[in-house]
């Protein structure tokens, strides 16, 4: 055999089912000729080969899967977010501040700077109340997977600690699922200081903006005080572990000494607005239960309450996160990603974690909705029927003049809505009248065995002490109205709300002369306790409109396997028009994203208009609205405007509005109330004797 021909065959042979080879051949078509050619060919193509990597065929033939993107979206995501807060950081704050006018226009001056132009000085000082998860909080002691964190924070800041040791991290920002106190080994306590909770991450403001504002105009850390707790306990287990009411009332005490006798005013945010009506009642009760200063301590020392964003009477966002840890955003982001946030990810089962570390927190019982059906609604009326009108509302009560601005957004069309039903089990129950549902009384089942295989979940939640039969119960019941979610609630989880009942209450109060309402479990519901006896003091309540806000709930049995849990919001259900109120299985109403206007505003509006029951000398209430107005650009930011939750304490017209107060100013000054929303009409609809 003729050895030159054996690269040849060999040659054939690799590349028989390449084109390119095919063409190569072709060339040599003279049998009688040496093949010059090939053994070059064959050279060069070895070489190639000896750099070719085994894996690349393998590599070019796998397809790019759905999980492939994702985690490519999310690395970008966060390197651009990295690369842009870099930048932020790097540059000079004339650069930004440049750009942004050169593309609106000439910002407007803060209301710090244009107030200290008009001569507005320091004058009364200023007791500020963060709400829920807002406050940074400090490990203090913790177990071995904590080392190195030792009077750290562990809550707010960049939480880089959750990212590095989750399982650790939830472990010590969790309470005793016993006690609702420190479990054994741990202690977590709040920062200090007004950098407790200026901040709540990296470039996201809480007071920031608002506290700076305050110093233009000449306050400053003996002025100013960051009344901070462990938003996690129950109010009053705050004064039982820390003493917070107890530093408190010395704080406030030292303000009114040392600033030569001027009155406080006090400015609560969300759950902070709960926990100070807690404290007025608590500082005038005798010790042991309270702090012994008399019914006369908040007329000596409380010039004002400005509330903001109060959730006076609740919200039906708290249901939400209490029955199945969810809330519109995270079912959104579950129909975005079915199952992705229920798998045991990283070895973090996601939404098992939260709520079991949630439901250690006592404090967001107290968000859960107050008044019952009186206040809510009933399974077939609501007192926010109708459709939204934004336009503004001259309204006399207590008002000289109105500086609303005519509106004119309508969102949703509320025409047939009944959001008295808080949760449904299916869109056709949420939306039929009540005499077409046939309802099996939950409270009647005896609770069967715990679900099979329930002893083998990793993380134990009351739910899987619930058998299949009492799970078919919840959801046969059809529909809850704000009375029938509390009875819910003890059902479902009956040892978690054992816990919440000894510490918050939801009803109303028939006689509040009653002795039983002396109990601190009643202090922090505005139905079931009276206003302190201050009739020179005023009180405010300053929240967002124009944003829609989670009223009710459309709900569906899960399908999954033992160890999730077995209520969810049904993601899928729309509303049958553009307009309509559900979206994503959520009703929405007006209100600042997360508080209604209903739980806001009612209290001001009526419930201690005047001399009422609940406000018996006569304090002074004040509505102020500030409307809705996105930002323009990213430039701006979260905006000047902004209605939003947490966002409206950067809202310039607010903030203008309690530096006013502080300087000196009242209700009438500013011009009383100011209304954009329906809240005094709906809050005619509900039959509340005053």
């Amino acid at each position: 055999m003729n050895k030159a021909a054996l690269p040849r065959v060999t040659y054939r042979s690799y590349i028989g089912f390449k084109t390119m080879s095919f063409l190569r051949r072709r060339k040599v078509t003279d049998s009688s000729g040496p093949p010059k050619s090939e053994p070059n060919i064959e050279k060069e193509d070895e070489k190639k080969n000896q750099y070719k990597s085994p894996q690349r065929d393998s590599y070019s033939s796998k397809k790019w899967s759905c999980w492939d993107n994702c985690c490519w979206f999310i690395g970008l995501l966060c390197s651009m977010w990295w690369l842009l807060l870099f930048l932020f950081n790097a540059m000079p704050p004339s650069i930004p501040q440049y750009v942004t006018e050169v593309i609106t226009g000439p910002l407007p001056d803060p209301p710090g700077v244009k107030l200290r132009k008009e001569g507005l000085t320091v004058n009364h000082p200023v007791v500020l109340v963060p709400g829920v998860v807002t406050g940074g909080l400090e490990l203090w002691e913790g177990h071995q997977c904590a080392e190195g964190l030792l009077g750290k924070r562990i809550w707010g800041g960049s939480f880089g600690e959750f990212y590095k040791r989750p399982l650790c991290w939830l472990q010590h920002i969790s309470l005793d699922n016993e006690t609702g106190l420190d479990p054994s080994g741990i202690r977590v306590r709040p920062a200090s200081g007004l950098v407790a909770a200026d901040y709540f991450a990296v470039g996201y403001f809480v007071w920031a903006v608002l506290i700076a504002n305050l110093a233009q105009i000449g306050y400053e850390e003996k002025t100013m005080y960051m009344a901070v707790y462990d938003w996690r306990l129950a109010f009053q287990n705050t004064e039982v572990r820390d003493q917070s009411l107890s530093r408190i009332k010395s704080n406030i005490e030292l303000m009114v000494a040392t600033n030569g006798g001027k009155k406080v005013v006090v400015i609560p945010h969300s759950m902070g607005v709960l926990y100070f009506l807690h404290f007025m009642k608590w500082v005038e009760t005798p010790a042991p239960m309270g702090g012994g200063g008399g019914s006369d301590w908040c007329a000596k020392h409380i010039k004002a309450v400005i509330n903001i964003a109060a959730p006076f009477l609740g919200a039906p966002k708290a249901v939400a996160l209490h029955f199945s840890i969810e809330a519109r955003d995270i079912a959104s982001a579950r129909a975005f990603a079915p199952g992705v946030l229920d798998k045991d990810v990283l070895g973090l089962q996601t939404f098992q974690h939260l709520m079991r570390m949630f439901r250690t927190w006592d404090s967001p019982r107290s968000m859960i909705p107050k008044g019952g059906e009186t206040i809510w609604g009933g399974l077939d009326w609501s007192p926010e029927g109708g459709s939204f009108n934004y336009s503004a509302k001259n309204m006399k009560n207590n008002s000289a003049h109105n500086t609303g601005q005519n509106a004119n957004s309508n969102f949703c069309d509320m025409a047939g809505v009944n959001y008295g039903r808080i949760v449904s089990f299916g869109k056709d129950t949420a939306g039929v009248h009540s005499s077409k549902i046939e309802r099996v009384d939950f409270r009647d089942v005896r609770k069967g065995d715990k679900r099979a295989n329930s002893s083998n979940c990793d993380i134990w939640l009351e739910y899987h002490e619930l058998g299949n039969g009492d799970i078919k119960a919840v959801a046969d019941y059809k529909v809850y109205t704000a009375g029938d979610v509390l009875d819910l609630l003890r059902f479902v989880v009956p040892k978690w709300m054992a816990r919440g009942d000894a510490h918050f209450s939801y009803g109303i109060a028939d006689n509040l002369d009653d002795p039983k309402y002396e109990h601190y479990k009643y202090w922090a519901n505005p139905l079931e306790t009276k206003l302190p006896n201050a009739p020179d003091m005023e009180i405010y309540s300053m929240y967002g409109v124009g944003i829609p806000t989670e009223r009710a709930y459309v709900y569906k049995l899960t399908t999954a396997s033992d160890c999730y849990i077995p209520f969810q919001i049904d993601s899928s259900q729309e509303g049958d028009s553009e307009d309509s109120c559900l979206k994503g299985g959520v009703f929405c109403g007006d209100g600042d994203e997360t508080i209604p206007v209903l739980s806001a505003g009612f209290m001001c509006a009526k419930g201690w208009r005047g001399k009422t029951r609940f406000n018996p000398s006569g304090i002074r209430t004040y509505v102020r609205e500030f409307n809705h107005a996105p930002p323009s650009n990213l430039l701006e930011g979260r905006g000047t405007q902004s209605g939003g939750h947490v966002d409206i304490l950067g809202n310039f017209a607010l903030i203008e509005d309690v530096l006013r107060i502080a300087a000196g100013a009242t209700g009438e000054d500013l011009g009383g109330d100011r209304v954009y929303s329906d809240i005094f009409k709906w809050s005619e609809r509900i039959n509340l004797p005053l």
